[in-house]
């Protein structure tokens, strides 16, 4: 697919930031009924219910809608060959790798919290009571479905929108940005604990563009929240 030129660029790039824009959108609306569900589990058990059979079916269309866009515009334009990596012994080695780098991010930012030089991060915080109003919907939530629709709409969709070329400084200039917009979506002000996050999408970024294969994305994200609540 070639890329366009003048007036018709910027057209088209003001099209994918908002196609793009309302991914997350659409994300979002479906971790507010979790949330609401979860505010309403000590007094109405019945909404409750009600709110989870909402999201179950609204995840399903979710992520069935968030697939196949990812799959067509990989069909379209896929300068960096993404396809399926195969799950040998070396690349799973790689991946623990990539896995060990995350926690050690977070162990560093675990040990600086415990020593006051920083303060415990609030969106973990209030991930964390959330488990504890409603653990099984909010566990299976963040560490079975949010790895996916993350993977495909930070590091998937988004490099490909917005960074087509394959050339390295495309790439690492890619990686960087995804980073910085993950980690502002999970920390929503401007604090240390955004340079955590960020750390870890840049990771996450670049699992994607070494694999070529969103699955390992989604394995190491899928890892990582499994650590950070169970």
């Amino acid at each position: 697919m070639k890329n366009p030129t003048g007036l018709y660029a910027l057209f088209d790039w003001f099209k994918r930031s908002a196609m793009w824009i309302g991914f997350i959108f659409i994300y979002l609306v479906d971790t507010t009924i979790l949330t609401v569900a979860t505010d309403a589990a000590a007094t109405h058990p019945a909404l409750v219910n009600r709110l989870i059979g909402i999201t179950l079916i609204y995840s399903a269309f979710l992520l069935a809608f968030i697939t196949w866009r990812y799959q067509k515009q990989l069909s379209l334009n896929n300068p960096r060959h993404i396809g399926r990596t195969p799950f040998t012994v070396e690349h799973i080695f790689q991946l623990i790798a990539f896995f060990i780098l995350m926690l050690a991010v977070q162990y560093t930012w675990s040990w600086l919290i415990s020593i006051h030089v920083l303060s415990s991060p609030a969106n973990q915080t209030a991930l964390n009571q959330q488990v504890m109003r409603l653990p099984f919907w909010n566990l299976a939530y963040s560490i079975c479905f949010a790895p996916v629709i993350e993977e495909l709409i930070f590091r998937g969709i988004f490099l490909n929108y917005f960074f087509r070329s394959n050339r390295r400084w495309m790439n690492l200039l890619g990686v960087f940005v995804s980073g910085l917009i993950f980690g502002a979506m999970h920390v929503g002000s401007i604090s240390p604990t955004l340079l955590m996050y960020s750390a870890l999408g840049w990771i996450l970024g670049a699992t994607y563009l070494h694999f070529r294969d969103i699955r390992f994305n989604i394995a190491l994200h899928f890892l990582n929240n499994a650590m950070s609540l169970l």
